[in-house]
Protein backbone atom coordinates (compact mmCIF):
# COMPACT_ATOMS: atom_id res chain seq x y z
CA UNK A 1 0.00 0.00 0.00
CA UNK A 2 1.59 3.63 -1.02
CA UNK A 3 0.44 6.14 1.44
CA UNK A 4 1.18 9.90 1.01
CA UNK A 5 1.57 12.46 2.79
CA UNK A 6 -1.90 13.47 3.23
CA UNK A 7 -2.75 9.73 4.47
CA UNK A 8 -0.84 10.47 7.52
CA UNK A 9 -2.43 13.35 8.85
CA UNK A 10 -4.35 13.19 11.98
CA UNK A 11 -7.54 15.13 12.74
CA UNK A 12 -7.81 18.25 15.32
CA UNK A 13 -11.13 19.37 16.55
CA UNK A 14 -10.19 22.95 16.15
CA UNK A 15 -7.59 25.66 17.08
CA UNK A 16 -5.45 25.51 19.95
CA UNK A 17 -6.22 28.47 22.31
CA UNK A 18 -5.23 27.67 26.25
CA UNK A 19 -1.47 27.87 27.11
CA UNK A 20 -0.34 24.49 27.90
CA UNK A 21 0.94 24.05 31.79
CA UNK A 22 3.49 22.15 30.15
CA UNK A 23 4.53 25.24 27.35
CA UNK A 24 7.92 26.33 29.89
CA UNK A 25 9.11 23.36 29.42
CA UNK A 26 8.78 23.61 25.99
CA UNK A 27 10.26 26.72 24.66
CA UNK A 28 13.86 26.23 24.30
CA UNK A 29 13.40 22.46 22.66
CA UNK A 30 14.71 22.09 19.31
CA UNK A 31 14.45 18.75 17.45
CA UNK A 32 17.54 16.23 17.89
CA UNK A 33 18.41 12.70 18.40
CA UNK A 34 16.32 12.52 21.55
CA UNK A 35 13.01 14.62 21.01
CA UNK A 36 11.02 15.84 17.91
CA UNK A 37 9.90 19.40 18.03
CA UNK A 38 6.12 19.57 17.67
CA UNK A 39 6.45 21.12 14.56
CA UNK A 40 8.43 18.62 12.89
CA UNK A 41 7.61 15.33 11.25
CA UNK A 42 8.67 11.40 11.62
CA UNK A 43 9.74 9.89 8.13
CA UNK A 44 7.13 6.77 7.54
CA UNK A 45 10.44 5.00 5.48
CA UNK A 46 13.88 5.35 6.50
CA UNK A 47 16.08 3.80 3.96
CA UNK A 48 17.33 5.85 1.22
CA UNK A 49 16.19 3.87 -2.01
CA UNK A 50 12.83 4.04 -0.38
CA UNK A 51 12.74 7.85 0.56
CA UNK A 52 14.43 8.08 -3.49
CA UNK A 53 10.94 6.29 -5.01
CA UNK A 54 9.27 9.34 -4.40
CA UNK A 55 11.08 11.99 -6.07
CA UNK A 56 9.45 13.94 -3.67
CA UNK A 57 11.25 17.26 -1.60
CA UNK A 58 11.61 16.38 2.17
CA UNK A 59 8.45 18.11 3.40
CA UNK A 60 6.44 16.08 0.88
CA UNK A 61 7.50 13.01 2.20
CA UNK A 62 5.16 10.31 3.86
CA UNK A 63 5.62 11.59 7.57
CA UNK A 64 3.75 11.14 10.69
CA UNK A 65 3.18 14.23 13.75
CA UNK A 66 5.05 13.91 15.98
CA UNK A 67 4.01 12.94 19.76
CA UNK A 68 4.41 14.93 22.52
CA UNK A 69 3.24 17.67 24.47
CA UNK A 70 2.55 21.47 22.88
CA UNK A 71 2.61 24.81 23.70
CA UNK A 72 -1.29 25.58 23.34
CA UNK A 73 -3.52 22.92 24.00
CA UNK A 74 -7.55 22.49 22.79
CA UNK A 75 -9.29 21.66 25.61
CA UNK A 76 -9.13 23.64 28.96
CA UNK A 77 -7.83 21.07 31.89
CA UNK A 78 -10.85 22.38 34.42
CA UNK A 79 -13.19 21.65 32.01
CA UNK A 80 -12.33 18.23 31.08
CA UNK A 81 -13.72 14.97 32.31
CA UNK A 82 -11.62 12.25 31.06
CA UNK A 83 -12.83 8.67 30.40
CA UNK A 84 -10.86 5.46 29.85
CA UNK A 85 -11.69 1.95 28.64
CA UNK A 86 -9.98 -1.56 28.01
CA UNK A 87 -10.94 -3.68 25.24
CA UNK A 88 -10.35 -7.32 24.00
CA UNK A 89 -8.13 -10.06 25.17
CA UNK A 90 -5.46 -9.31 28.33
CA UNK A 91 -1.62 -7.96 27.69
CA UNK A 92 0.96 -7.13 30.37
CA UNK A 93 0.83 -3.27 30.39
CA UNK A 94 -3.08 -2.69 30.56
CA UNK A 95 -2.60 -1.62 34.05
CA UNK A 96 0.62 0.61 33.76
CA UNK A 97 -1.00 2.44 31.11
CA UNK A 98 -3.91 2.89 33.04
CA UNK A 99 -1.65 4.41 35.87
CA UNK A 100 -0.11 6.70 33.84
CA UNK A 101 -3.03 8.49 31.63
CA UNK A 102 -4.43 9.11 35.56
CA UNK A 103 -1.10 10.49 36.68
CA UNK A 104 -0.50 12.23 33.51
CA UNK A 105 -3.96 13.49 33.40
CA UNK A 106 -4.30 14.63 37.33
CA UNK A 107 -0.44 15.91 37.89
CA UNK A 108 0.72 17.39 34.56
CA UNK A 109 -2.85 19.41 33.48
CA UNK A 110 -4.70 19.43 36.76
CA UNK A 111 -8.02 17.46 35.25
CA UNK A 112 -10.36 16.82 38.28
CA UNK A 113 -12.42 13.57 36.96
CA UNK A 114 -11.55 10.29 35.18
CA UNK A 115 -14.14 7.66 34.77
CA UNK A 116 -12.96 4.16 34.14
CA UNK A 117 -15.74 2.46 31.95
CA UNK A 118 -16.22 -1.19 33.53
CA UNK A 119 -15.78 -4.46 31.40
CA UNK A 120 -14.66 -2.96 28.10
CA UNK A 121 -17.10 -1.24 25.87
CA UNK A 122 -20.03 -3.18 26.99
CA UNK A 123 -19.36 -0.78 29.60
CA UNK A 124 -20.45 2.16 27.37
CA UNK A 125 -23.63 0.09 26.70
CA UNK A 126 -27.30 1.93 27.95
CA UNK A 127 -27.38 -0.75 30.40
CA UNK A 128 -23.86 -0.95 31.24
CA UNK A 129 -22.94 3.22 31.35
CA UNK A 130 -23.57 3.57 35.15
CA UNK A 131 -20.91 0.44 35.81
CA UNK A 132 -17.86 3.15 36.34
CA UNK A 133 -15.12 3.18 38.39
CA UNK A 134 -13.86 7.17 39.55
CA UNK A 135 -10.34 7.31 38.54
CA UNK A 136 -7.89 9.02 40.88
CA UNK A 137 -3.67 8.81 41.89
CA UNK A 138 -4.14 7.12 45.07
CA UNK A 139 -6.48 4.45 43.25
CA UNK A 140 -3.95 3.63 40.24
CA UNK A 141 -0.88 4.16 42.53
CA UNK A 142 -0.20 0.19 42.81
CA UNK A 143 -2.58 -1.24 39.88
CA UNK A 144 0.67 -1.90 37.39
CA UNK A 145 2.13 -4.39 40.71
CA UNK A 146 -0.56 -6.75 39.15
CA UNK A 147 -1.47 -7.89 35.65
CA UNK A 148 -4.51 -7.71 33.77
CA UNK A 149 -6.49 -4.65 34.38
CA UNK A 150 -8.67 -2.86 37.11
CA UNK A 151 -11.10 -2.27 34.50
CA UNK A 152 -11.96 -5.32 33.17
CA UNK A 153 -12.56 -6.25 29.42
CA UNK A 154 -14.70 -7.73 26.91
CA UNK A 155 -14.49 -8.38 23.11
CA UNK A 156 -17.44 -7.61 20.71
CA UNK A 157 -18.33 -4.73 18.83
CA UNK A 158 -21.30 -2.28 20.79
CA UNK A 159 -23.64 0.05 19.19
CA UNK A 160 -21.12 3.24 18.08
CA UNK A 161 -24.57 5.94 18.61
CA UNK A 162 -25.15 4.08 21.81
CA UNK A 163 -21.91 4.57 22.86
CA UNK A 164 -21.71 8.30 21.87
CA UNK A 165 -24.89 8.43 24.27
CA UNK A 166 -23.36 7.36 26.89
CA UNK A 167 -20.36 9.63 26.85
CA UNK A 168 -22.49 12.40 26.52
CA UNK A 169 -24.25 11.64 30.03
CA UNK A 170 -21.50 10.93 31.74
CA UNK A 171 -20.06 14.38 30.36
CA UNK A 172 -16.75 12.83 28.62
CA UNK A 173 -15.02 15.36 26.46
CA UNK A 174 -11.69 12.88 26.14
CA UNK A 175 -11.79 9.46 25.90
CA UNK A 176 -8.79 6.82 25.83
CA UNK A 177 -9.05 3.10 24.27
CA UNK A 178 -7.06 0.72 25.05
CA UNK A 179 -7.34 -2.35 22.63
CA UNK A 180 -6.21 -4.19 19.81
CA UNK A 181 -7.24 -4.01 16.08
CA UNK A 182 -10.91 -4.68 17.32
CA UNK A 183 -10.90 -2.06 20.22
CA UNK A 184 -9.33 0.20 17.20
CA UNK A 185 -12.07 -0.52 14.88
CA UNK A 186 -14.47 -0.18 17.44
CA UNK A 187 -13.01 3.32 18.38
CA UNK A 188 -12.75 4.48 14.92
CA UNK A 189 -16.51 3.92 14.37
CA UNK A 190 -16.95 5.73 17.65
CA UNK A 191 -15.21 8.98 16.69
CA UNK A 192 -16.79 8.57 13.24
CA UNK A 193 -20.39 8.35 14.94
CA UNK A 194 -19.18 11.99 17.22
CA UNK A 195 -17.95 13.91 14.52
CA UNK A 196 -21.48 13.60 12.53
CA UNK A 197 -22.97 14.62 15.51
CA UNK A 198 -20.59 17.34 15.21
CA UNK A 199 -19.29 17.08 19.03
CA UNK A 200 -16.10 18.11 20.30
CA UNK A 201 -14.72 14.36 21.92
CA UNK A 202 -11.61 13.78 21.20
CA UNK A 203 -11.09 9.68 21.37
CA UNK A 204 -7.21 8.33 21.35
CA UNK A 205 -6.18 4.88 20.99
CA UNK A 206 -3.06 3.20 22.83
CA UNK A 207 -3.12 0.20 20.96
CA UNK A 208 -2.53 -3.43 22.09
CA UNK A 209 -2.18 -6.41 21.19
CA UNK A 210 0.59 -9.25 22.61
CA UNK A 211 0.74 -10.73 18.89
CA UNK A 212 2.64 -7.66 17.47
CA UNK A 213 0.09 -7.50 14.41
CA UNK A 214 -1.14 -4.19 14.35
CA UNK A 215 1.04 -2.26 11.78
CA UNK A 216 2.71 1.27 12.10
CA UNK A 217 4.32 0.71 15.27
CA UNK A 218 7.41 -0.66 16.44
CA UNK A 219 6.20 -3.05 18.97
CA UNK A 220 3.15 -3.35 20.58
CA UNK A 221 3.25 -2.96 24.65
CA UNK A 222 3.19 -5.92 26.48
CA UNK A 223 4.84 -7.64 23.62
CA UNK A 224 8.13 -7.86 25.04
CA UNK A 225 6.76 -9.13 28.58
CA UNK A 226 4.85 -11.81 26.61
CA UNK A 227 7.73 -13.57 24.83
CA UNK A 228 9.85 -13.48 27.65
CA UNK A 229 7.39 -15.31 29.45
CA UNK A 230 6.81 -17.75 26.71
CA UNK A 231 10.71 -17.75 26.68
CA UNK A 232 10.91 -19.69 29.73
CA UNK A 233 8.01 -22.09 28.88
CA UNK A 234 10.18 -23.35 25.69
CA UNK A 235 13.08 -23.72 28.32
CA UNK A 236 10.93 -26.00 30.59
CA UNK A 237 9.97 -28.51 27.59
CA UNK A 238 13.52 -28.49 26.31
CA UNK A 239 14.45 -29.55 29.78
CA UNK A 240 12.00 -32.24 29.85
CA UNK A 241 12.44 -33.42 26.10
CA UNK A 242 15.87 -33.96 26.87
CA UNK A 243 15.31 -35.99 30.07
CA UNK A 244 13.01 -38.27 27.98
CA UNK A 245 13.88 -41.31 25.75
CA UNK A 246 12.78 -39.74 22.09
CA UNK A 247 11.70 -36.96 23.47
CA UNK A 248 9.50 -34.93 22.19
CA UNK A 249 8.61 -31.28 23.42
CA UNK A 250 5.95 -29.02 21.85
CA UNK A 251 5.18 -25.60 23.30
CA UNK A 252 1.83 -24.19 20.97
CA UNK A 253 2.37 -20.03 21.74
CA UNK A 254 0.10 -17.22 20.73
CA UNK A 255 0.28 -15.81 17.22
CA UNK A 256 -3.22 -16.28 15.28
CA UNK A 257 -2.18 -14.53 11.94
CA UNK A 258 1.56 -13.34 13.14
CA UNK A 259 4.73 -15.70 14.38
CA UNK A 260 6.14 -12.73 16.18
CA UNK A 261 5.98 -14.31 19.79
CA UNK A 262 7.32 -17.80 18.66
CA UNK A 263 10.41 -16.05 16.71
CA UNK A 264 11.08 -13.92 19.33
CA UNK A 265 10.95 -16.40 22.34
CA UNK A 266 13.15 -19.10 20.19
CA UNK A 267 15.48 -16.36 19.18
CA UNK A 268 16.00 -15.83 23.45
CA UNK A 269 16.32 -19.31 24.77
CA UNK A 270 17.26 -20.34 21.48
CA UNK A 271 16.36 -24.29 22.28
CA UNK A 272 13.70 -24.87 19.68
CA UNK A 273 14.44 -27.20 17.00
CA UNK A 274 11.43 -26.52 14.67
CA UNK A 275 9.44 -23.52 14.82
CA UNK A 276 6.35 -22.79 12.92
CA UNK A 277 4.77 -19.79 12.09
CA UNK A 278 1.23 -18.55 10.14
CA UNK A 279 3.04 -16.24 8.30
CA UNK A 280 5.45 -19.73 6.42
CA UNK A 281 3.48 -22.53 4.97
CA UNK A 282 4.82 -26.45 6.08
CA UNK A 283 4.02 -30.11 5.16
CA UNK A 284 3.63 -32.85 7.41
CA UNK A 285 4.41 -35.49 4.66
CA UNK A 286 7.43 -36.30 2.33
CA UNK A 287 11.42 -36.32 3.21
CA UNK A 288 11.60 -32.69 3.62
CA UNK A 289 7.95 -32.67 5.34
CA UNK A 290 7.41 -31.86 9.40
CA UNK A 291 7.11 -35.58 10.16
CA UNK A 292 10.52 -36.98 8.50
CA UNK A 293 12.47 -33.86 10.09
CA UNK A 294 11.06 -34.40 13.59
CA UNK A 295 12.47 -38.27 12.87
CA UNK A 296 15.91 -37.25 12.02
CA UNK A 297 16.52 -35.02 15.26
CA UNK A 298 15.45 -37.39 17.76
CA UNK A 299 17.31 -40.60 16.37
CA UNK A 300 20.41 -38.01 15.87
CA UNK A 301 20.20 -36.39 19.12
CA UNK A 302 17.39 -38.39 21.23
CA UNK A 303 15.08 -35.85 21.56
CA UNK A 304 12.99 -32.33 19.33
CA UNK A 305 11.91 -29.32 20.57
CA UNK A 306 9.37 -28.00 18.18
CA UNK A 307 7.95 -23.95 18.76
CA UNK A 308 4.40 -23.31 17.06
CA UNK A 309 2.22 -20.17 16.99
CA UNK A 310 -1.44 -21.17 17.63
CA UNK A 311 -2.46 -19.99 13.70
CA UNK A 312 0.18 -21.88 11.85
CA UNK A 313 -0.87 -25.27 9.70
CA UNK A 314 -4.73 -24.62 9.41
CA UNK A 315 -4.42 -25.76 6.12
CA UNK A 316 -3.24 -29.09 7.40
CA UNK A 317 -6.57 -28.52 9.60
CA UNK A 318 -8.68 -27.75 6.72
CA UNK A 319 -7.46 -30.63 4.62
CA UNK A 320 -8.33 -32.97 7.84
CA UNK A 321 -11.93 -31.74 8.26
CA UNK A 322 -10.80 -30.20 12.00
CA UNK A 323 -11.75 -26.76 11.28
CA UNK A 324 -15.48 -25.84 12.46
CA UNK A 325 -16.62 -23.62 8.40
CA UNK A 326 -17.56 -20.07 9.07
CA UNK A 327 -17.22 -20.21 12.93
CA UNK A 328 -15.95 -16.87 15.03
CA UNK A 329 -15.65 -15.57 17.60
CA UNK A 330 -16.92 -12.88 19.63
CA UNK A 331 -14.32 -10.15 17.98
CA UNK A 332 -15.28 -12.09 14.76
CA UNK A 333 -12.34 -13.62 14.11
CA UNK A 334 -12.25 -17.41 12.38
CA UNK A 335 -11.92 -19.63 15.15
CA UNK A 336 -9.09 -21.55 15.00
CA UNK A 337 -7.89 -25.31 14.80
CA UNK A 338 -5.84 -26.86 17.46
CA UNK A 339 -2.95 -27.40 15.21
CA UNK A 340 -0.77 -28.38 18.70
CA UNK A 341 -2.89 -31.38 19.58
CA UNK A 342 -2.74 -32.32 15.42
CA UNK A 343 1.09 -32.29 16.00
CA UNK A 344 1.21 -34.29 18.73
CA UNK A 345 -1.38 -36.86 17.78
CA UNK A 346 0.66 -37.20 13.87
CA UNK A 347 4.12 -36.96 15.37
CA UNK A 348 3.19 -39.66 17.92
CA UNK A 349 1.60 -41.97 15.54
CA UNK A 350 4.58 -41.69 13.40
CA UNK A 351 7.65 -42.38 15.59
CA UNK A 352 5.80 -45.03 16.78
CA UNK A 353 5.22 -46.58 13.49
CA UNK A 354 9.13 -45.73 12.92
CA UNK A 355 9.70 -48.26 15.78
CA UNK A 356 10.43 -45.38 18.42
CA UNK A 357 8.41 -44.75 21.80
CA UNK A 358 8.01 -41.24 21.77
CA UNK A 359 7.36 -39.17 25.23
CA UNK A 360 5.48 -35.93 24.82
CA UNK A 361 5.75 -33.01 26.31
CA UNK A 362 3.13 -30.53 25.17
CA UNK A 363 2.67 -27.08 26.81
CA UNK A 364 -0.34 -24.59 25.91
CA UNK A 365 0.58 -21.79 28.04
CA UNK A 366 -1.46 -18.90 26.40
CA UNK A 367 -3.21 -17.46 29.44
CA UNK A 368 -0.13 -17.59 31.55
CA UNK A 369 2.01 -15.62 28.86
CA UNK A 370 -0.53 -12.55 29.22
CA UNK A 371 -1.61 -12.16 32.20
CA UNK A 372 1.72 -11.93 33.61
CA UNK A 373 3.08 -8.08 34.90
CA UNK A 374 4.66 -5.90 32.51
CA UNK A 375 8.57 -6.30 32.66
CA UNK A 376 10.73 -2.81 33.49
CA UNK A 377 11.15 -2.36 29.61
CA UNK A 378 7.01 -2.52 28.91
CA UNK A 379 6.41 -0.93 32.18
CA UNK A 380 8.28 2.50 30.56
CA UNK A 381 7.44 1.78 27.82
CA UNK A 382 3.52 2.14 28.99
CA UNK A 383 4.40 5.38 31.07
CA UNK A 384 5.61 6.91 28.20
CA UNK A 385 2.59 6.02 25.26
CA UNK A 386 0.31 7.04 28.35
CA UNK A 387 2.19 10.60 28.29
CA UNK A 388 1.50 10.67 24.81
CA UNK A 389 -1.56 9.84 24.47
CA UNK A 390 -2.67 12.36 27.33
CA UNK A 391 -0.73 15.28 25.31
CA UNK A 392 -2.47 14.38 21.92
CA UNK A 393 -5.73 14.54 23.53
CA UNK A 394 -5.26 17.95 25.33
CA UNK A 395 -4.00 19.33 22.16
CA UNK A 396 -7.51 18.34 20.17
CA UNK A 397 -6.33 15.02 18.03
CA UNK A 398 -8.69 12.62 18.10
CA UNK A 399 -9.24 9.47 15.28
CA UNK A 400 -5.52 9.06 16.57
CA UNK A 401 -3.45 6.63 17.79
CA UNK A 402 -0.12 6.78 19.57
CA UNK A 403 2.64 4.69 18.72
CA UNK A 404 6.64 4.05 18.24
CA UNK A 405 7.58 4.36 14.94
CA UNK A 406 11.53 4.28 14.28
CA UNK A 407 12.15 4.63 18.04
CA UNK A 408 10.48 7.78 18.00
CA UNK A 409 6.43 8.48 19.70
CA UNK A 410 3.92 9.56 16.52
CA UNK A 411 0.38 10.34 15.75
CA UNK A 412 -1.18 7.94 13.61
CA UNK A 413 -4.69 8.07 12.19
CA UNK A 414 -6.40 5.01 13.47
CA UNK A 415 -7.78 3.95 10.16
CA UNK A 416 -4.47 3.25 9.50
CA UNK A 417 -4.23 1.18 12.49
CA UNK A 418 -6.42 -1.37 11.21
CA UNK A 419 -6.05 -1.53 7.67
CA UNK A 420 -4.09 -4.51 7.98
CA UNK A 421 -1.86 -7.19 9.62
CA UNK A 422 1.79 -6.65 11.13
CA UNK A 423 3.08 -9.77 10.15
CA UNK A 424 6.71 -12.08 9.80
CA UNK A 425 8.27 -11.31 6.24
CA UNK A 426 9.79 -14.85 5.81
CA UNK A 427 12.02 -12.60 3.40
CA UNK A 428 12.70 -10.05 5.87
CA UNK A 429 15.88 -10.34 8.48
CA UNK A 430 13.97 -11.29 11.61
CA UNK A 431 12.92 -14.80 9.68
CA UNK A 432 16.65 -14.61 8.60
CA UNK A 433 17.60 -14.53 12.42
CA UNK A 434 15.52 -17.49 13.19
CA UNK A 435 17.03 -19.64 10.43
CA UNK A 436 20.35 -18.83 11.60
CA UNK A 437 19.70 -19.36 14.97
CA UNK A 438 18.74 -22.99 14.55
CA UNK A 439 21.20 -24.01 11.92
CA UNK A 440 18.57 -24.34 8.90
CA UNK A 441 19.74 -20.96 6.79
CA UNK A 442 18.94 -22.92 3.40
CA UNK A 443 16.49 -25.87 3.22
CA UNK A 444 15.73 -25.63 -0.71
CA UNK A 445 17.80 -24.52 -3.13
CA UNK A 446 14.60 -22.89 -4.84
CA UNK A 447 13.78 -19.27 -4.53
CA UNK A 448 10.88 -19.61 -2.24
CA UNK A 449 10.09 -19.35 1.31
CA UNK A 450 11.59 -22.61 3.71
CA UNK A 451 8.77 -24.91 4.77
CA UNK A 452 9.82 -24.75 8.49
CA UNK A 453 12.54 -24.17 10.76
CA UNK A 454 14.84 -26.57 11.73
CA UNK A 455 17.90 -26.82 13.97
Amino acid sequence: MTLHLDDLRVRHLGECRHDSPLSALLAAKRTSPHYVAEGDRVLLEDTVSMLAEHGLPPEELPSFEAAGPRRKIYFDPARVTAGIVTCGGLCPGLNDVIRGLVQELTVQYDVKRIVGFRNGLRGLTARHRDDTIELTPDRVRDIHNAGGTILGSSRGAQDPEEMVDSLLLRGINVLFVIGGDGGMNAATNLAAAIRARGLDIAVIGVPKTIDNDLPYTDQSFGFQSAFAQAANFISSVSIEAAASPDGIGIVKLMGRHSGFIACYASLARNAADIVLIPEVPFALEGEDGLLARVERHVRSKGFVVIVVAEGAGQDLLAERGLLEGGATDASGNAKLGDIGGLLRETITAHLTAAGLAPTVRYIDPSYAIRSVTANAYDSVYCLRLAHAAVHAAMAGRTETAVVRWRRRFVHVPMPLIISHRNQVDPDGDLWMSVLEATGDLVLDPAPQPPLLVER
